[in-house]
């Protein structure tokens, strides 16, 4: 009996030393689910901090009406891009399976945006914005589109969560006549008033040779007519004899 006695009382020696107790010594499990419950905590809660504070968030403009077949759509990132090799996109359509415009590089050394699908895109890069200028659309590219922006160098390698997107609603342009401007109008005026000055001119010009064209033609014509008025004979000059006149008997004046 003393022995059993003693056993117990090792044991609950043992359990209190390593902390398997409560304040008491009477009841060991809850400090073990304390335990537990704080290595879970431990493995859980600080990657769902980290994964939160690696998130980049894009807000960009419900809806874009074109009107002139230009738009600008700028897209608001929450994140520290300095120094930093990134990647930021523009795709077309609810799939993003469209890549209209692209620009990769860091903000000391930006690239060119370009455009693989035959967009006619540029930008701009900000502080917190990536504007996205797109130019010479038409009505069947109205579509919704989605930004991205990707952390590429150094790692980990980070993108944003997919935006609601921008709607881009290009409308069908009508080409009126345009109305001439009042310099171009002037200019036009002054054209006419040129024109019918040396039209005038020239009319004046062409009358005054014409005229003195007739006047020498009737002086050659009067010279012409003096000329030709000589004296002539009255009559004619040889006498035509006619051919069946009788002769004369020559012989009959001799006797």
């Amino acid at each position: 009996m003393t022995e059993i006695l003693r056993l117990w009382r090792a044991r609950l020696q043992f359990t209190s030393h390593f902390g398997f107790l409560g304040k008491e010594g009477l009841e060991p499990w809850p400090t073990v689910r304390t335990m537990i419950v704080r290595l879970l905590l431990a493995f859980n809660f600080f990657p769902s901090i980290q994964g939160t504070e690696n998130k980049i968030l894009v807000k960009q403009s419900p809806m874009l009406v074109v009107n002139n077949n230009e738009v600008n759509l700028s897209c608001k990132y929450t994140y520290n891009l300095f120094s930093k090799e990134f990647r930021a996109s523009l795709y077309k359509g609810a799939d993003s399976a469209v890549e209209v415009c692209v620009v990769n590089g860091n903000f000391s050394h930006p690239h060119q945006f370009h455009s693989t699908t035959g967009f006619n895109c540029d930008g701009k890069l900000g502080n917190e914005t990536v504007t996205f200028y797109l130019k010479n659309l038409y009505v069947n590219q109205t579509d919704i589109y989605f930004c991205k922006i990707e952390v590429m160098y150094p790692p980990p390698y980070l993108d944003n969560e997919k935006s609601n997107g921008t709607i881009i609603h290009v409308k069908e342009q009508h080409f009126c006549p345009a109305h001439p401007s009042p310099k171009s109008s002037t200019l036009f005026w002054v054209l006419v008033v040129v024109g019918a000055v040396l039209a005038f001119y020239s009319m004046l010009v062409t009358v005054a040779l014409f005229s003195c064209w007739m006047k020498s033609k009737k002086n050659r014509l009067l010279q012409s007519d003096y000329m030709n008025m000589t004296p002539r004979r009255p009559g004619p000059t040889r006498k035509h004899y006619q051919p069946y006149a009788p002769a004369r008997d020559f012989a009959a004046y001799r006797s």
